[in-house]
C-alpha cells in the first residue's frame, strides 16, 4: 500500500492500464460487422470473435470501394481475410474482386457458381475476371452448407436460385402472413441467384441475403417461416430497391429487431420500402449507410442514425458498425458523429 500512497499517479496509470485491457480484452470477445460505404454496392465486413474474418461482397471497380474496404480492414486491425463470399455477379457486388485480391492477401472465395448472365453486355466481363483472381481458391457454395469462420456458425440459406429445404435455427413454423401474400413472378436475373447466409453468435443472429429478390423470399418464407426470428436483417438488393425484395410476408415474419440498409444517395431506399420496415413487429431501430435524398424526412431513418448526409463530392464514405456479444446484446455506431445505441435480442 506504501507505494500507492507516495506514488499514486502510478496507480492511476496502472488502472487506466487495466481497465484499457480488459476493455480491449472484451471487444475481442465481441462480434463485430462493419458496413463499408460502397454507394449502394452492399459490402460487409464480418470480424469473428476468434479474429478471423469474412468480407460480403466488393464494391464497384475501381479505386473508390477498393481503398474504402482497404481501409475499412486496416481499421479492424486485419493484416487478411479469411473468406470472401460474392452474392453475385452485377457489377456493384462483385467488381472490386480483382483489385482487392491484389491488396489484401484472401485465403478462399465463395459464390454461387456460373454466372446466368453470360449473354448479357458486361456479364462475361465481371464473371471471367472474378474467375481469373481468386485463383483457384474457390468453393461453390449450396442452401445448408456452413461457411467455416472460428467462433460463429454461418448457413448458407440461399445459392443459385435455390434456398434451404429444412428450416434453420428457431424456424419452421406456419407463416400466417403467407395466407393473401402478393406474389410476384420468377426473376431470372443475377439477384436471384445470391447467396445469403444466417450467422449465428449466441443469442445474436444476423441474415445477409444480398440482392435475394421476392420470389425467393418467398420460398424462405412461405408457407413456413424456415429462418425464424432474426437480430439483426440487412435490407436486401441495398434496401429493397424499386420493390424487386422486401415481401413483407417475410421480412414481418423475421421480426429483427434493428434493420440496417447499405443503400445510395440515389440507389435502394425509397418510401415503400421504409413503410414495410417500419411496420416489422417489435422494431426498435432502422439505420442508413446514405440518406435516400430522393425521399423526404418521414421516409428516412432520424439523422444520427444515417451515416452519410451528402451526396456527390461532399459526400464522405462513412459507415456502421456493430459490436454483439454472445447474449445477444448489440450496439450499433454511427462512424459520422459517433452515436451509438444498444439493444437486446428476442
Amino acid at each position: 500500500m506504501r507505494p500507492i500512497l507516495r506514488f499514486p499517479f502510478l496507480a492511476l496509470a496502472f488502472a487506466a492500464a487495466l481497465a484499457a485491457a480488459s476493455m480491449l480484452h472484451a471487444r475481442a470477445r465481441d462480434l463485430r460487422i462493419y458496413w463499408i460505404d460502397v454507394e449502394g454496392g452492399a459490402s460487409t465486413l464480418i470480424v469473428a470473435p476468434s479474429g478471423e474474418s469474412l468480407l460480403v461482397d466488393t464494391g464497384f471497380p475501381g479505386d473508390r470501394d477498393t481503398n474504402r474496404i482497404v481501409a475499412a480492414v486496416k481499421a479492424a486491425g486485419l493484416t487478411k481475410l479469411n473468406a470472401l463470399v460474392v452474392t453475385h455477379y452485377h457489377a456493384d457486388h462483385v467488381g472490386g474482386v480483382p483489385a482487392l485480391a491484389k491488396l489484401i492477401p484472401i485465403d478462399r472465395f465463395y459464390d454461387h457458381g456460373e454466372s446466368i448472365e453470360m449473354a448479357t453486355k458486361h456479364g462475361p466481363e465481371f464473371y471471367n475476371g472474378y474467375v481469373a483472381a481468386v485463383d483457384g481458391k474457390r468453393t461453390i457454395a449450396k442452401p445448408g452448407d456452413k461457411i467455416p469462420l472460428a467462433g460463429v456458425d454461418i448457413t448458407v440459406v440461399s445459392a443459385n436460385g435455390e434456398v434451404i429445404g429444412s428450416p434453420v435455427s428457431n424456424g419452421g413454423s406456419a407463416n400466417e402472413l403467407c395466407k393473401d401474400a402478393q406474389q410476384k413472378p420468377e426473376d431470372k436475373t443475377e439477384n436471384s441467384r445470391s447467396v445469403g447466409f444466417l450467422l449465428t453468435y449466441g443469442k445474436f443472429k444476423f441474415l445477409d441475403l444480398g440482392d435475394l429478390t421476392w420470389d425467393r423470399e418467398m420460398m424462405l418464407a412461405c408457407p413456413a417461416n424456415k429462418i425464424g426470428t432474426v437480430t439483426l436483417f440487412q435490407a436486401s438488393h441495398h434496401g429493397f430497391s424499386g420493390g424487386q425484395s422486401g415481401s413483407p410476408a417475410f421480412v414481418w415474419a423475421l421480426r429483427p429487431k434493428v434493420v440496417i440498409v447499405n443503400d445510395g444517395a440515389h440507389k435502394g431506399f425509397d418510401a415503400n420500402a421504409y413503410d414495410i420496415i417500419e411496420k416489422i413487429p417489435g422494431i426498435e431501430g432502422l439505420w442508413q449507410i446514405h440518406r435516400a435524398v430522393e425521399s423526404d424526412a418521414a421516409h428516412n431513418a432520424p439523422e444520427q442514425m444515417i451515416a452519410n448526409l451528402e451526396e456527390g463530392a461532399s459526400d464522405q464514405g462513412l459507415g456502421l458498425q456493430v459490436s454483439a456479444s454472445k447474449s445477444g446484446q448489440f450496439t450499433v455506431t454511427n462512424a459520422r458523429n459517433k452515436f451509438q445505441k444498444t439493444y437486446n435480442a428476442h
